[in-house]
């Protein structure tokens, strides 16, 4: 049984309320994805699943905004 883990992502790009959007969409797209929270005002998504931290990079990457990882660990 995979664990779940939490990762609280550094997203500098986003700058406007479509920015959000884009960035909840492509990280829920990800097979594995319970929760997503996206704080605009600090720029940071926080991911929680069983998906892989590199898949949720890399789907971040496809749509545009590169994203660094602050944080890691269980729920």
């Amino acid at each position: 049984m995979e664990s779940t883990q939490q990762y609280k992502l550094k997203v500098p790009g986003m700058h406007c309320a479509g920015c959000i959007r884009t960035v909840e969409a492509a990280l829920k797209r990800v097979p594995g994805t319970a929760r997503v929270r996206v704080d605009y005002l600090r720029k940071e998504a926080t991911v929680e699943g069983v998906a892989s931290l590199e898949r949720w990079l890399k789907e971040l990457q496809t749509v545009g905004y590169p994203a660094q990882v602050i944080s890691e660990g269980g729920p």
